[in-house]
């Protein structure tokens, strides 16, 4: 084998080792979760009840809904919310910011401004949502993107992407129920 053989193999080798090392070093990937519930009831009575951001009394885990900055109801996309959940012990809060106000659209975007990943296992959490007409009656769509609550490899199995995707299906789920309870659902 000439020297110049041995030294191209060489590099070639330790390149592919190191695309190989950064193949596995890149960390967490955008994970995305789509739930959605057909009401028996029209679009505007259920936005009518999950349209307002400063109130999410409609979903089981909120015990209260806090307001906070510049927002009101007239103006809402200046809002920051922070919602208190029910708990046997302690005061566990997640505050929201709308980025997105769309009425006319029945739709609404928020982002997670502040959780602990002990309450709710995601990072970079950005969410839509949104009331649909589906043939006269209300079609609830609720979408996130988020990371898990461990940035590195290796998480935890508690803050791993099937944590994360399992708690915020769990809070999307039980918000659709409740309102499936209050609604019913459309044949």
């Amino acid at each position: 084998m000439t020297r110049r053989l041995a030294l191209a193999l060489t590099g070639t080798l330790a390149l592919g080792g190191f695309m190989a090392g950064m193949a596995e070093a890149h960390g967490p990937v955008r994970l995305k979760l789509e739930l959605e519930q057909t009401l028996n009831a029209t679009p505007d009575e259920v936005w009518a009840v999950i349209g307002k951001f400063d109130d999410m009394s409609w979903h089981p885990a909120i015990a209260s809904t806090e307001i906070t900055g510049d927002g009101s109801t007239d103006q809402p996309e200046k809002s920051t919310r922070i919602l208190h959940l029910q708990a046997e012990s302690g005061d566990p809060t997640i505050t929201e910011i709308l980025s997105k106000w769309q009425p006319e659209k029945r739709c609404y975007a928020y982002r997670i401004e502040a959780v602990e990943v002990t309450v709710l296992p995601v990072t970079n959490y950005g969410s839509t949502l949104c009331v649909e007409d589906k043939d006269g009656k209300a079609n609830v769509v609720w979408k996130g993107g988020f990371y898990r609550g461990f940035p590195n490899n290796e998480p935890p199995a508690e803050l791993n992407d099937d944590a994360a995707i399992n708690a915020v299906t769990g809070v999307y789920q039980s918000g659709l129920d409740a309102l499936a309870e209050r609604f019913g659902k459309a044949e």
